[in-house]
């Protein structure tokens, strides 16, 4: 794991030091979801917190893809390289999900301190080995799970800690999203388990709802690989690819509440994801995209409150330069590679038969769509039950695998 606990002084910090600003980042990864951190880099640019100094593509970037900033950054497809010749002190890694171990330790062995795109590795083993390599060059790496910079986490879990629902009985997670046949070839790992013999585990809840897993288990107070006891998986596809698109988890904890996160791409229309927690004496939903809250409890009327977000990239530039807790170190996201992992075990999804699934054409293109899976995902957070368990005849029994 990360060498650093969440307050560790950056002073010793595995004798890096401190880091003034503004930071010089690296993008590995700039199209795609790179451009939403290009972005990110521009505002925090122009607030003098960052410097982008490099960009690491297959392709170079061309003018327009890098307008708004004050400089030109050098563009190489060798992270190894561009580190070196940039002096870099952060770099982001949102490349194929494949590549994010490799990567994340070419950075490692030049003392460049990481945020690192989630999933962030493809198995448990992959995580341990890129882990243990972080923490041996004594960086900081931040996993970019953006929800869990949301100021709504620790309000909820401010709110379970102190009784206010009761006795903290479980925690669901829904996901219904729509997605086009485009969607599953972007890349050519998109949609696949494995690609030239690596695992990649493009699911949609491993990849695109991971975060709906990710903060299911932080508002259960279980983050960390050791609080897992087991898990259960629904793999299942409409689309014709390799990798699940229509799938749900029940993770049994070390606590005792149990997680269950249901997922959808094949949603009638898309609807916001969520998180609920469900009390002995109330509930709290969380849209974790809007930081949004509502309490309900018995006795009192509905309480919904809007909450802010610290971006990972902020808090990553003030734990190096003012000693901040960083909120996502890889150890909080064992529990999630927990599910990456038996989500890989698993066997092969099954393929819905045509009766239970549609064709329709959206704006992007021809879809597929599972008649009522968006009620089946709201059940699902709501009961806590898996897909066969609420009567989806396509439904293959759970697979369990123990800790």
């Amino acid at each position: 794991m990360s060498a650093l606990s969440p307050n560790s002084p950056i002073g010793r910090v595995g004798g890096v030091g401190r880091v003034d600003t503004p930071v010089p980042v690296v993008l590995a990864g700039a199209r795609g979801h790179g451009r939403w951190h290009l972005g990110e880099l521009r505002r925090l640019e122009g607030a003098g917190l960052v410097r982008l100094v490099g960009v690491c593509e297959l392709s170079p970037l061309d003018a327009t893809e890098l307008a708004g900033f004050e400089a030109l950054p050098a563009q190489s497809p060798d992270l190894d390289a561009l580190l070196a010749a940039t002096g870099a002190r952060i770099a982001i890694v949102c490349t194929p999900i494949a590549t994010h171990a490799d990567l994340a330790l070419v950075a490692a062995r030049h003392g460049v301190h990481l945020l690192l795109e989630k999933p962030p590795t493809p198995s448990y083993a992959e995580f341990r080995r890129m882990t243990e390599g972080v923490a041996a060059a004594g960086v900081a790496c931040q996993v970019g799970f953006q929800s869990l910079g949301s100021h709504a986490v620790p309000a909820i879990r401010e709110l379970i800690a102190d009784g206010v629902i009761g006795e903290l009985l479980g925690v669901g997670g829904a996901g219904a999203w729509v997605r086009d046949e485009a969607y599953f070839r972007r890349a050519p790992w998109a949609g696949r388990r494995r690609l030239d013999g690596a695992d990649v585990v493009d699911g949609a809840l491993t990849n695109p709802l991971a975060h709906a897993v990710a903060t299911a288990l932080a508002l259960a107070g279980a983050s960390r690989a050791e609080d897992v006891v087991h898990i259960e998986t629904e793999l299942s596809r409409a689309h014709a690819i390799e990798s699940d698109d229509t799938s749900c988890v029940r993770i049994v904890t070390a606590a005792g509440p149990q997680v269950t996160v249901a997922a959808t791409l094949c949603a009638e229309t898309a609807a916001e994801p969520y998180v609920v927690v469900h009390g002995s004496r109330g509930r709290i939903t969380f849209w974790y995209k809007q930081d949004r809250v509502l309490l309900q409890r018995a006795g009192h009327g509905p309480v919904e409150t809007a909450h802010g977000r610290t971006g990972l990239l902020e808090n990553l530039i003030a734990h190096l330069t003012a000693g901040e807790r960083l909120l996502v170190p890889p150890e909080e996201t064992g529990a999630f590679m927990r599910v990456v992992e038996a989500v890989r075990c698993a066997p092969d999804p099954v393929e819905l038969p045509e009766e239970f699934r549609r064709t329709v054409r959206g704006e992007g293109g021809p879809r597929r769509t599972v008649p009522g899976i968006g009620r089946l995902v709201d059940e699902s957070a709501e009961t806590l039950r898996l897909f066969s368990e609420l009567g989806a005849p396509w439904a293959r029994r759970a697979r369990e695998v123990v800790r």
